[in-house]
């Protein structure tokens, strides 16, 4: 119950937040933006940030049917544009996702079916209005002033042009000195690949995106990725040539495992905004297992949190480091805009299985819960039975491979039931102590051998 309070007044304390022009469009404040372009407009992208409505777009292909916590930071920052009173466009590649990106990838995509990708589509669109409705419902108060974000599909504006017309209006301005002098472009011409004429035209057809944004809706500004720099600056080239309006092209740090990799669908140690994808467990855990050196960096990167709260957080944080209150907050923060107040309750829920070990949270889950929760877990369902031994139940549970393994493994303390250690093999199974009020009994061998009992 005082975890459910707690939540409670969680949610009530972001829903009750002012927002206003915030620190994250001063252009002054650089840690937030890896790039911004052209970097000799600096004083007119100012008032342009302190003019709105201004627009501003960022793009999405639908490679995979989720996006990934790279693609929330992403997102993030449109709120941030969003609750300054600027107009956001979200623009999903039902167009250039049949193409692919080839910034940065060693091999050619693998072409995606139609149906796949109107599926992804589909998804994704899902992911995105989840976060916006989150994002209204428990970071802004008075959310009814926000300006509606606009999902569009630049299939809409290529199904029926005409690739002559094309290639004679916007191909004359791209200069191919230009293109294949982007190192993206050079690696992947050096290598065995090579790289196909579909994938080369890629950024042309991203560029043009902005074009047309531009005309229709006048879209001064495209932000994404430290990868996207490549194609936003030839978007940048084929407005500024064609229209002869000044526009301008903002980064954003890529988000890197501990080792430095990228995190992405390519990579495979993506964590998903899907909750189907990747529970909520999973993201709120990995934002609690941040470094303390990027800790501060991520809460301006990933929350609404005032530049004063972040500060007074990071002081106390460092007071006593090893309790994580830094990280706590961050996560807590992440997890309630994607996977809203629920998904923040089954994520404490679970961590408290997992790390406090605690018995009442155990008790309140089902076997397919702790499965999830309990990455390499397995499900075996038993008959009750009179009688039963700790040393019986760990062989029907298959937690040992012999009998010799299991009597000197349980004499050793190596063997445990809902986290508390089985040293006599001929300890009988108690219901209420060793089998839990949702029939259910986690064994342990070792430190991370898991196996979820779930009685019938």
């Amino acid at each position: 119950m005082n975890n459910v309070l707690r939540l409670r007044s969680i949610a009530k304390s972001f829903s009750t937040r002012q927002y206003s022009p915030k620190y994250i469009l001063d252009a002054e404040n650089r840690q937030l933006y890896e790039d911004i372009f052209p970097d000799i407009c600096m004083e007119d992208i100012k008032k342009l940030w302190k003019s709105p409505p201004q627009c501003i777009y960022a793009g999405f292909d639908p490679t995979a049917d989720s996006l990934h916590i790279g693609n929330l930071l992403v997102l993030i920052n449109l709120l941030h544009w969003q609750r300054c009173g600027h107009q956001v466009i979200i623009l999903l590649g039902g167009a250039t996702g049949l193409i692919g990106d080839p910034s940065f990838r060693k091999t050619e995509r693998v072409e995606i079916d139609n149906l796949i990708l109107k599926e992804n589509i589909e998804c994704i669109r899902s992911d995105i209005k989840n976060i916006i409705v989150n994002h209204a419902k428990y970071f802004c108060r008075n959310h009814q002033h926000l300006a509606p974000i606009k999902i569009l599909n630049n299939i809409e504006w290529y199904k029926d042009m005409n690739v002559l017309s094309f290639i004679k209006q916007i191909g004359k301005y791209f200069r191919m000195g230009t293109m294949l002098g982007r190192s993206s472009v050079r690696s992947r011409l050096e290598s065995t690949s090579g790289m196909s004429f579909t994938e080369f035209t890629y950024p042309l057809l991203q560029a043009y995106d902005w074009l047309h944004l531009h005309r229709k809706y006048n879209c001064l500004f495209q932000v994404g990725g430290q990868d996207q720099m490549g194609n936003i600056v030839s978007g940048y080239d084929l407005v500024t040539k064609c229209t002869k309006d000044q526009v301008y092209g903002l980064t954003l740090p890529l988000v890197t495992a501990e080792c430095g990799q990228k995190f992405g669908k390519s990579t495979g140690n993506a964590v998903w905004l899907s909750p189907t994808k990747s529970s909520s467990f999973q993201l709120y855990q990995f934002f609690i297992r941040i470094e303390d050196a990027n800790v501060e960096k991520f809460l301006h990167l990933f929350t609404f949190l005032p530049v004063c709260k972040i500060k007074k957080i990071v002081e106390e944080h460092f007071k006593r480091p090893e309790l994580r209150q830094a990280q706590k907050i961050l996560a807590e923060e992440v997890t309630i805009l994607v996977h809203g107040e629920e998904g923040l309750f089954a994520a404490k829920r679970a961590s408290a299985v997992l790390y406090d070990k605690s018995i009442d949270s155990l008790a309140k889950l089902q076997a397919d819960d702790l499965v999830q929760i309990l990455e390499g877990a397995t499900i075996v369902e038993l008959l009750s039975e009179p009688g039963i031994s700790a040393y019986d139940l760990a062989m029907k549970a298959n937690c040992f491979k012999t009998d010799h393994d299991a009597k000197r493994i349980i004499a050793a303390g190596g063997f445990s039931i809902n986290y508390q250690k089985i040293t006599n093999p001929a300890e009988l199974i108690v219901p209420g102590i060793h089998i839990l009020s949702n029939n259910i009994s986690l064994l342990r061998v070792g430190k991370k051998n898991y196996h979820v009992v779930r009685w019938l």
